[in-house]
């Protein structure tokens, strides 16, 4: 085992939608900061959830480029294509391994399946040409430079077949989509069981023990403590189960939920969330 490992974020700032109706609240329909985490060695670096547009490929790429490192692996966390999309161009790019497990890849194909309708429809001619060149993680721990990465699969959370990504010697989760951090969370696919599935997957990262998580939507204002974060995520999807059972229209419980929660970024995310759960 070699020296010791450290981590950086990369924040892609909110990119706007191909949308012309407006949030209730009077925002403008807009996509959630996303977060890039690179986990370096000495000399090796592994990627998680690389972002979707060519630009921001291009500068996370630059941005790769200038810490120096050798890039052996890119991971995704789920199969959003927000978190992979640019994946096969910065795996050329740098000669990396694009790994995942095998739950996440089979949404990888859901995604690109729906991409014409859906992400094309939203980010006309921003997305790059890309296929799933996903491999299967195996055995569920990624080596750099002889230090563990560990995925954990969690089940659903905003979407299903979602995992984590623990890195013990840094008291670190990599969580992708099942901790938030500052930003409305994606309700869209919280039928049913949704909310508390989502629930239980937190304990699972809590059961990790992380010091710091990064989120896959996080405000770059806020720092990345562990217990914070996944309190506030806790926090908003048990306001917004109770608020289902007390609103009766997508205006109702979008309005209730902003109330609860002002300070949170791209009121739009709650506003699609609400909406199809009103359907």
């Amino acid at each position: 085992m070699s020296g010791n490992l450290s981590y950086e974020v990369f924040i892609a700032d909110p990119i706007p939608q191909n949308v012309t109706d407006l949030v209730p609240n009077g925002d403008k329909r807009e996509f959630s900061p996303l977060s890039i985490t690179l986990i370096s060695g000495d000399r090796d670096a592994v990627l998680v959830d690389p972002p979707m547009t060519i630009a921001q490929t291009a500068t996370v790429g630059d941005w790769i480029e200038s810490t120096g490192k050798n890039l052996t692996h890119i991971f995704a966390t789920h199969g959003h294509g927000d978190h992979w999309f640019g994946s096969a161009e910065l795996a050329e790019r740098f000669g990396a391994e694009v790994v995942a497990t095998a739950g996440t890849i089979e949404q990888m194909h859901r995604n690109l399946a729906m991409r014409e309708f859906f992400w094309d429809a939203l980010f006309p001619g921003q997305i790059p040409a890309t296929d799933v060149v996903a491999a299967e993680v195996t055995g569920n721990t990624i080596d750099l430079e002889g230090h563990s990465l560990t995925v954990i699969e969690v089940g659903h959370t905003d979407t299903d077949e979602t995992s984590v990504l623990h890195v013990p010697d840094l008291d670190l989760v990599v969580a992708g989509d099942v901790i938030y951090n500052g930003v409305h969370q994606f309700l869209r696919e919280a039928q049913g069981d949704g909310i508390n599935a989502w629930l239980r997957a937190i304990d699972t990262v809590e059961s990790l023990h992380p010091r710091v998580i990064v989120a896959g939507h996080k405000n770059k204002a806020l720092d990345d403590d562990a217990e914070r974060t996944m309190r506030e995520t806790r926090d908003y999807l048990r306001s917004a189960a109770t608020l289902l059972t007390e609103q009766a229209t997508a205006l109702d419980f979008f309005n209730a939920m902003l109330e609860c929660f002002p300070a949170r970024l791209n009121p739009g995310a709650l506003w699609g969330g609400a909406t199809a759960l009103y359907t």
